[in-house]
């Protein structure tokens, strides 16, 4: 049995880079928690932001972008 939730995972329509390769992440919300997984590693590591965590990290990727 796996420790992980079951989430209800998506990617970003702008996530294909045009390449053949794709190199982005999906997201998945639950009350209160966005997580956060590699699309092409889906079983690894996730993260998991809080409200106010997850508007800092969307804010500081789209100034680095």
């Amino acid at each position: 049995m796996s420790s992980k939730p079951e989430l209800d995972w998506f990617k970003s329509s702008y996530s294909d880079s045009g390449n053949g390769e794709s190199d982005c992440v999906e997201i998945a919300t639950t009350p209160g928690t966005v997580h956060v997984r590699d699309s092409k590693n889906t079983d690894g590591p996730r993260l998991a932001f809080g409200p106010a965590a997850w508007s800092g990290f969307v804010a500081y990727g789209s100034a680095q972008a």
